[in-house]
Formats: structure tokens, C-alpha cells, sequence
């Protein structure tokens, strides 16, 4: 059924790609409204939100959107060169192909960006299509101002099957290098707060998840890389991401297991390059 629904929305953004390139020919002699971008990452992990989701192993992730007039609709996968196992994946099905590749994940997001002047609002819905633990959903609402550190304050709230709130708030600067080439630097920091019953955290007393909801300071990271143009609307990105627990809460084992049901967060180095064309 998963892979159904991810052919189903894959087809639908073919479709959107089909009518705004037409539309863009159309309009041909006038700037077109028509953006996107197509990439593809190669990382050494999959890190989400301070989860480790990939572990002895490299990570593909090519994606595609596109833009028109403040809408956005887009697609991004994960490829898993070789499932393992890590603290924040344990699923006894999905683990049946340890040592195999996997295209594991396909997330469709669609959005719409209203401008005022330099303060950007983004609403928007997010589907996670995943192997490696059941599928949801998620609303988000973002807050973005241009200035010089570029802040960006996100908020999203699953409405399927993980009730919770995750807030991030990001900053960002790019440098000028040589030429066009620049050296990117950024940060982020997040907080989350569950609100059902998954989110219990372990107990010694019950040797369980019967605890309170996890809720505290979450993930950090810091990040740098370089942008470099090598053709027309074509870059490399070669970056490094730092990525590490907030607070006690995040880091936290109880007896050996983690306090938090989807996984304790680790220190965790990521590295990898990026390939972009933008049209």
C-alpha cells in the first residue's frame, strides 16, 4: 500500500512538472514564474532531527521540487546502501534486510510562502512514506526573515501516528569565497514536547515505557560547507554537519535502554556532497 501512495504522489508531481514546464514555454519570452531544483546528496548518514537512521553504511538522497507563485510541492528519498540497525531503528520487519540496500523513505511536501518584504510565512503538510517505521503525517508553519544570519524559526506537529511538536530554530550565512564559490556556515536547535502515549519514556521501577511523555531541549547542530558553481544553474556542495544532544533528556539511558522511545541522541559526525541543478 505504501509503495501505491508514493507511485500515486510521484506521479502527481510528474504531472505538476509537465504542466509548469509547459506553462513555462508558453510564457517563454517573459520571466517565468515557474522555479525549481533537482539534487542529489550522497551522505556517510542519515540523520534526522539528532536521530541516527543509518548506521555502517552510505545514504542517497536525491529529491525534486518545484515552485510556482509562493506554492511548492516536493519529493525526496533516502537509499540505505546497507540496513543496519541503530538506537532509533529497531524494527524486527524492516531489520529482516540488514545487510541489503534499501530505498527506505519518500517524503512528498507541499507548502505555500507568503512574502512581506523581507519576512517569508510558510505553511505546509508533509507525508513520511517509511520502511523502517509506520508511516505519518505532519502540518508545519515557518517564520523566516532576511537579514544578515537569515533566521528561521520552524514549527511542526505530527497528526498521524507520533503526536508531538517539534520546534527548530536555524540560522545561516554564506560567505563569498572566489568568484561565485562560497563557504556556507549555519546552526540549528530544536525542542520537542510529546503529547501521546508513544511518547512515554523508560522507567527502572516498571522496566518499560510507562514514564512521563518525553518532552525537553532536543537536537543541535552546527554545519559548513561550500557552494560551487561548475555550470550554468549546476553546483557541487560539499559539507560537514555536527550534530549532538541538547540536554540531559536527549543523551539519556535508563538500566541500558533509551529514555526516549524513538532513540537516544550521540555526538555524531556527518559529511558527504550534494549536486544541484536549479531551472
Amino acid at each position: 500500500m505504501k509503495g501505491l501512495r508514493v507511485l500515486v504522489l510521484a506521479m502527481v508531481l510528474a504531472l505538476g512538472f509537465s504542466i509548469a514546464g509547459a506553462y513555462a514555454e508558453e510564457k517563454k519570452e517573459e520571466a517565468s514564474p515557474v522555479t525549481g531544483s533537482a539534487s542529489v546528496a550522497v551522505l556517510n548518514k542519515y540523520i534526522f532531527r539528532g536521530y541516527e537512521l543509518s548506521s555502517h553504511s552510505f545514504v542517497t538522497q536525491p529529491s525534486i521540487s518545484v515552485s510556482y507563485k509562493g506554492f511548492s510541492a516536493s519529493l525526496w528519498s533516502n537509499i540505505d546502501s546497507n540496513v543496519n540497525g541503530t538506537q532509533s531503528v529497531s524494527n524486527a520487519n524492516y531489520l529482516s534486510n540488514q545487510g541489503k540496500k534499501d530505498l527506505n523513505e519518500t517524503d512528498l511536501t507541499l507548502s505555500y510562502t507568503y512574502a512581506i518584504d523581507k519576512l517569508s510565512l510558510t505553511g505546509g503538510y508533509i507525508y513520511y512514506g517509511t520502511d523502517y517505521t509506520a508511516e505519518t503525517d505532519e502540518v508545519f508553519v515557518t517564520i523566516a526573515y532576511d537579514t544578515i544570519l537569515k533566521p528561521v524559526l520552524s514549527v511542526y506537529r505530527d497528526i498521524n501516528e507520533y503526536g508531538g511538536t517539534y520546534f527548530n530554530l536555524s540560522i545561516a550565512h554564506s560567505v563569498p569565497v572566489y568568484k561565485e564559490m562560497t563557504l556556507d556556515l549555519g546552526a540549528s536547535a530544536g525542542y520537542f514536547a510529546g503529547s501521546d502515549n508513544y511518547w512515554k519514556t523508560y522507567e527502572s521501577s516498571t522496566g518499560a515505557y510507562t514514564g512521563k511523555k518525553y518532552s525537553g531541549f532536543h537536537d543541535g547542530m552546527v554545519k559548513a560547507g561550500f557552494t560551487i558553481p561548475i555550470a550554468k544553474n549546476v553546483s557541487i556542495q560539499p559539507m560537514v554537519q555536527y550534530w549532538f544532544p541538547l540536554s540531559n533528556k536527549a543523551k539519556k539511558s535508563v538500566d541500558g535502554n533509551s529514555y526516549n522511545p524513538n532513540g537516544k541522541l550521540d555526538d555524531t559526525l556527518v559529511t558527504g556532497i550534494n549536486f544541484t541543478l536549479s531551472f
